[in-house]
């Protein structure tokens, strides 16, 4: 059992006896592309979790928070953004309750937009006492919906992907797009939503960067459990 959307709560409470930590996905509900579904970033994070507690058997995992801080996003039909604040207080509630029962908090998340409110978020949980920590990805390639979170989602979830429909979008490097994203959004320098290019986007190459990631994950857990994280 690693997932709380089939567990009963005498089984949460046999696993928190046993100092059961719990992780968090948080992703969003945003456009990305003609060829992936919107809840890519909720999806990625989900699936990381997920094997990563199949490895530990010390972690659970919680149902996604799969709305979050996506404004950059706005002017694509579907992305659904709840903004920062909100996003902020959702994760402070949500660590506070968690830390009633659960040895440790950790916010799994990877959308970029919620940086910010994560971050926020675990300040003032760290600053009531609360153990909470988070984990972030450090994907290689491009920025949004392209080879990389392709490959990610054909090896996730393959049915969903639409690979005919792929298409590349801006290709400028994120240094370059930055000021003009954080001023007018996604929309204002791609207007198929996809910064990057999935072409060569493949299975194989998105199960590495999976298991990559649920590696980067539990070394967060161990460091963190051991005093050397925050």
């Amino acid at each position: 059992m690693t997932g709380l959307e089939r567990a009963t709560w005498p089984e949460v409470a046999r696993a928190v006896g046993s100092g059961a930590s719990l992780l968090l996905p948080v992703g969003s509900t945003e456009q990305h592309g003609p060829h992936l579904p919107l809840t890519t970033d909720t999806d990625i994070a989900t699936a990381i979790a997920t094997v990563a507690a199949t490895r530990h058997p010390g972690l659970m995992v919680a149902p996604a928070l799969a709305y979050g801080s996506s404004g950059e996003h706005e002017g694509f039909a579907g992305t659904l953004s709840i903004g920062r604040d909100a996003t902020e207080a959702v994760l402070v509630e949500l660590g506070r309750s968690a830390s009633r029962a659960f040895a440790r908090t950790i916010v799994v998340s990877t959308h970029g937009g919620n940086h910010h409110p994560v971050e926020r978020a675990l300040a003032r949980l760290l600053d009531e006492g609360h153990p909470v920590t988070s984990w972030w990805p450090d994907w290689p390639g491009d920025l949004h919906a392209g080879r990389t979170e392709t490959s990610l989602m054909l090896a996730i979830a393959p049915d969903r992907v639409h690979c005919a429909r792929a298409e590349s979008g801006d290709r400028r490097p994120v240094a370059e797009l930055w000021p003009e994203l954080r001023a007018h959004g996604v929309r204002a320098v791609s207007a198929n939503g996809v910064l990057g290019d999935p072409a060569g986007a493949n299975a194989e190459e998105g199960r590495a960067l999976l298991a990559g990631a649920v590696e980067s994950l539990l070394g967060t857990i161990s460091q963190d459990r051991s005093g050397g994280a925050g």
